[in-house]
């Protein structure tokens, strides 16, 4: 800041002299351009928007960023087991417009300038599935007349499994595999799964066991 002072004398006709001083500021700002020195990447850190639980279907964006100068390149990686890992995208944020359950998995970002390159720590991605699908119904016959029911589907949290048989209100079995052994002629009908997580709940279709006189006939509808 500078101060300047400025005088003036002013002659009257008496022949008096008043002096008369002015006074002004004169005020100014200086700025001095700031530089960073080059700098390799920090370690990254990376987010997942929305937080919480991941639904299928849904919108999900993962964001990475790290300390660096000149600015660093963002590449994300999904792991695989494959050491020669191919990137998904060259830019930051990923963005899942519509997810699905196939995505889930670890990701990492790595950042990236001339000076060097940092790998940030792996996020975990759970994909919720909306619905129960893909249920099926297998059979394998085993010696002694013995016949398993095997009931799976794509489901995330995992299914638990409840067995029936058409017609009768009380389940006949829990699990994924339904075991009958030793078939006989009573056995014959028509068998389903029920599978149900947090999710929702879903039924197989039927399955037709058919046993007649000494010999056993399996067969099954989808």
């Amino acid at each position: 800041m500078l101060l300047w002072k400025c005088g003036a004398i002013l002659s009257l006709v008496s022949g008096e002299e008043i002096t008369i001083s002015f006074y002004f500021q004169l005020m100014t700002t200086y700025c001095l351009p700031l530089f960073s020195p080059p700098d390799a990447p920090k370690l990254p850190s990376t987010s997942v928007s929305p937080s919480g639980e991941t639904e299928e279907g849904s919108s999900v964006t993962l964001t990475c960023q790290s300390n660096a100068y000149p600015a660093a390149n963002y590449t994300w990686y999904k792991k695989n087991g494959n050491p020669e890992l191919q990137p998904l995208s060259e830019n930051t944020p990923l963005v899942f417009s519509s997810i699905q359950s196939s995505d889930s998995g670890e990701y990492y970002c790595t950042a990236e300038n001339e000076l060097g390159r940092r790998t940030s720590r792996s996020i975990s991605i759970d994909v919720k599935c909306e619905f129960l699908k893909d249920m099926r119904i297998t059979h394998s016959q085993l010696e002694g007349s013995s016949v398993n029911l095997t009931c799976s589907s794509d489901a995330n949290p995992a299914a638990n499994y409840t067995w029936y048989k058409e017609n009768e209100d009380s389940p006949k079995a829990s699990g994924q595999i339904f075991t009958i052994t030793d078939v006989r002629p009573e056995h014959s009908g028509n068998y389903y799964c029920e599978a149900q997580n947090s999710r929702g709940r879903q039924k197989s279709t039927l399955h037709l066991i058919v046993v007649a006189g000494n010999y056993n006939n399996l067969a099954h509808t989808r």
